[in-house]
């Protein structure tokens, strides 16, 4: 089977796109490489496109004809919180702009089905363990791109007949193979990294909240569980009983800030040890995903822990 598969050479597009080849499906990949690394998709089919710009839904509907492309899956999204403040209008237009784009081709070619990554950034200042029914007020432009995305992706699956699944990511980490590793220094693990391999400390932002070491805790997810993910809600789209439905992807264990920290530093020489720093503003104490869900309904879990993630990005940076 051929997939779109949209941002398919960024982190976790990589990810996905390795997967389907190892098992025989064919991505074909659609980027705008600005962030994304050529090298991670070396050999795969890829055409190079801004979704969210004019025409590009008409550009896009023309190469799911050529390539014969069964099902789409569409992770392209600009993804920085602090980014997204400071231009929500640009993000808005980028993140919902690039969906119209990939439903209005969906629409054009009669291709019905859509994985569509969101963001537990849609449950906002959710504290403690959240099911996909929890309220959904996201805090920044970001998370309501994203959660905008999953309304007007289930509107077009009522509408038109499509088959759509929103996965809501948590904290992804790690790398299934060293060569697609996350290079961008946005998420904990690579922040603490560049710290320690600058001989810097790490920085823990409060140490005095309700938790077992009191620091924050999170639901760590391996990048390479969160592909097997998307391939398992593919092989499910067909028989989906309901135009659109919502997965939260994660491990539903949570770990906290320092054992993040303090398992990098393990496996380190000489790293310095952390400082804590005052607490940031709208920072939870806890949020860690229920994913009952999605292992009831496809019988997905994931498979890594954070012992799993740690080694597998220590060992790509060797």
């Amino acid at each position: 089977m051929r997939v779109l598969v949209t941002g398919g050479s960024g982190y976790i597009g990589s990810h996905v796109c390795r997967l389907l080849a190892e098992r025989g499906d064919e991505p074909v990949i659609v980027d705008d490489f600005v962030l994304g690394l050529r090298h991670r998709i070396e050999g795969m089919p890829a055409h190079e496109l801004d979704l969210a710009a004019p025409g590009a839904a008409a550009a896009l509907a023309e190469l799911m004809r050529s390539e014969g492309v069964a099902a789409v899956i569409h992770l392209a999204a600009r993804k920085q919180v602090g980014e997204s403040v400071a231009r929500p209008l640009w993000y808005h237009q980028q993140n919902l702009g690039g969906l119209t784009a990939v439903l209005e081709a969906m629409v054009a070619t009669g291709v019905r089905d859509l994985v569509f990554s969101s963001s537990a950034a849609v449950y906002g200042d959710a504290d403690g363990v959240v099911t996909e029914d929890s309220p959904t007020i996201p805090v920044n432009p970001y998370g309501e791109t994203k959660l905008a995305g999953e309304w007007l992706a289930a509107d077009v699956a009522h509408a038109e007949g499509l088959r759509v699944t929103s996965l809501r990511y948590f904290n992804v980490a790690g790398t299934g193979w060293p060569d697609l590793a996350d290079t961008a220094v946005l998420n904990l693990v690579p922040m603490v990294l560049e710290r320690l391999e600058a001989g810097e400390s790490p920085q823990l932002f409060g140490d005095d909240y309700g938790t077992p070491d009191g620091t924050c805790v999170r639901d760590f997810v391996h990048v390479r569980d969160l592909a097997e993910a998307h391939l398992a809600v593919l092989d499910a789209l067909p028989s989906q009983p309901e135009p659109h439905r919502v997965y939260n992807v994660g491990t539903g264990v949570g770990a906290s800030v320092r054992e993040v920290v303090e398992g990098i530093r393990r496996r380190l020489v000489d790293a310095p040890p952390a400082i804590v720093r005052p607490r940031r503003p709208g920072d939870p104490a806890a949020v860690v995903a229920d994913v009952s869900r999605i292992a009831d309904e496809l019988g997905w879990s994931a498979r890594h822990d954070l012992d799993d993630i740690l080694d597998s990005v220590l060992a790509a940076r060797a």
